[in-house]
Order: C-alpha cells, then sequence, then structure tokens
C-alpha cells in the first residue's frame, strides 16, 4: 500500500491561479509627517478619500504633507465632574454641603465637634 501513496499538493497551501493577466487596482502613495519630523507614507487606492491624519508607528499623530491640518472646532470642550457640580451649586452651598456630612462622620466616630 505504501508504494501506492497519493503524491500532490496540500489542499488549500497553494492557489493554482497564477498571477499573469491581473492587473493591480491603481494606488497612490501619501506622504504624512509628525511635529518632530517623523515621515509616514501610506498606501491608498487612487479612489479613497485621504485622512487629514494618521498615527505613526510610534504612536504619534502624522499630518498630510501639503494638506492643511484638521481643526478641532467639532469637539466639545471636556466636562469633568467638577464642572458640572458647579453647574448645580455655588462654592458656598458646597463649604456648607461639606460641613454638614463632615459633622455627621464625626458623630458616628464618637469624635467631639469643635
Amino acid at each position: 500500500m505504501s508504494d501506492r501513496s497519493l503524491r500532490g499538493m496540500r489542499l488549500g497551501a497553494q492557489s493554482m491561479e497564477t498571477e499573469a493577466g491581473v492587473e493591480p487596482a491603481p494606488r497612490q502613495r501619501v506622504e504624512y509627517r509628525t511635529e518632530d519630523g517623523e515621515q509616514v507614507f501610506v498606501m491608498f487606492s487612487s479612489e479613497a478619500e485621504i485622512p487629514p491624519v494618521w498615527s505613526s508607528k510610534t504612536g504619534k499623530e502624522a499630518f498630510l504633507v501639503d494638506g492643511e491640518k484638521p481643526t478641532d472646532s467639532n469637539e466639545k470642550a471636556v466636562r469633568t465632574h467638577w464642572d458640572m457640580l458647579l453647574e448645580r451649586r455655588s462654592i458656598p452651598e458646597l463649604e456648607q454641603i461639606l460641613a454638614d456630612r463632615l459633622e455627621v462622620l464625626r458623630s458616628k466616630r464618637g469624635e467631639r465637634t469643635s
């Protein structure tokens, strides 16, 4: 039986198709540059919309060469918890609430209030 073993290619390991006559899609090479001068080259389809900002391998933001720098006018200002608290309460109200809560905590511990 060993002399009759099947010989051939592994299924799925290699394609039987050739690349003859296959033309790749048109592409364009786009250059980005970080603030410190690091260059980043990215290949895009010729039909693709080119983003104005790209992240380099080092994690820095790279901007499109010969392109406009994007403006961040669409982003909202970050509101912190403190900002939202100040929208609801004034500083004197917050100081009074703090004093009341400290008094409650001290009474639970058995401490004297001064």
